[in-house]
């Protein structure tokens, strides 16, 4: 089974019109960047050691005999399955795709906004719970300041498109007006 063909086939569709565009090899490799992708990884450990740590907290409770309410629960799957797929994210990043870092860099300015959001709405998640959300979001802010270190954003800049020119995922670019 060829991994890296379904992992592209899945970059297509998760980078859409940016799928096929990589940031330069030498810049990607250069020690900013690679340390700041370290940096990266050891926080989303951590937050994922948070969603773990929730959801067994959360199945504990349970087993005491709380009560649970649904969207608690859902919002704990979720936010497992968020990080773990951040992880993918990370790891194509790594690699150069400029969708994954845009995409890891935006979630990480996203979600800590959504997070107080719905910590806010009184009696929505048990304290232990917006106490754990503040602390994910909290670290996802630290992603978001590792990701738009100079070191980091200049290599993985925006890429521009010339007037003319084709698109980054391949397609023929509208003709100058």
């Amino acid at each position: 089974m060829d991994v890296e063909g379904l992992l592209l086939a899945v970059d297509r569709v998760a980078g859409g019109r940016w799928a096929a565009y990589r940031v330069d090899e030498v810049g990607r490799t250069g020690e900013p960047v690679l340390r700041g992708f370290r940096q990266v990884t050891l926080l989303l450990a951590v937050i994922l050691g948070f969603a773990v740590g929730a959801v067994a907290g959360a199945a504990l409770l349970h087993e005491q005999g709380n009560d649970l309410a649904t969207v608690v629960w859902g919002r704990l799957v979720v936010i497992l399955g968020l990080t773990v797929s951040l992880f993918y994210v990370l790891s194509r990043a790594r690699r150069g795709w400029w969708w994954a870092y845009s995409r890891l860099r935006l979630f990480s300015l996203v979600f800590p906004v959504v997070a107080v959001t719905t910590c806010a709405i009184p009696g929505l998640y048990p304290q232990w719970m917006v106490i754990e959300q503040l602390a994910v979001a909290a670290v996802l802010l630290l992603v978001a300041v590792v990701l738009s270190s100079p070191g980091v954003a200049t290599v993985y800049a925006r890429p521009q498109r010339r007037p003319g020119a084709a698109d980054p995922a391949g397609a023929a670019a509208p003709p100058p007006a």
